[in-house]
């Protein structure tokens, strides 16, 4: 499955870090940065986790929700939240539902192994459900500062 700009975002609840749950339709009115990542405590996972924390006052500041998905444990999160005081929610789909939901869990290649995993990928959601941009195959550098220069857009 893809999602693909101008479409319904797919609806969720999954858990979160510090034992709550996060589901997209209760966030209607507010625009949601949805970033999935391959791993919590990797290298690239962390430059982006703390590339969003450190913009976060400029997200905040026009309401957006940043939301970090990956396949990870609560307890994961947890730890990874803790290690690197990330201000915002980091959800667990252990079961990969929603990461098949987005199309996110795709087949991988490396050191010419094919695996499957998890996609770095963006969506920003407007306030009304609509994917509004989706960056695929993310590069951690320049990534936070593309996707806040989008969200003020809308």
């Amino acid at each position: 499955m893809s999602v693909d700009v101008g479409t319904i975002a797919p609806d969720f609840t999954m858990p979160t870090d510090g034992g709550g749950s996060v589901t997209l339709s209760a966030l209607r009115g507010k625009p949601v940065v949805l970033y999935f990542y391959p791993k919590d405590d990797t290298s690239g996972c962390t430059s982006e986790a703390c590339g969003f924390r450190d913009q976060l006052p400029d997200f905040s500041a026009v309401d957006a929700v940043v939301i970090g998905v990956s396949k990870d444990s609560v307890a994961s999160h947890d730890k990874f939240k803790a290690k690197y005081e990330l201000p915002f929610t980091l959800a667990s789909d252990t079961d990969g539902s929603v990461s098949d939901a987005y199309g996110v869990w795709v087949e991988k290649s490396m050191y010419g192994r094919k695996y499957m995993g998890l996609e770095r990928a963006t969506f920003l959601i407007g306030a009304d459900g609509t994917v509004r941009n989706v960056w695929r195959k993310v590069k951690v550098t320049g990534h936070v500062a593309a996707v806040l220069k989008a969200v003020k857009a809308l």
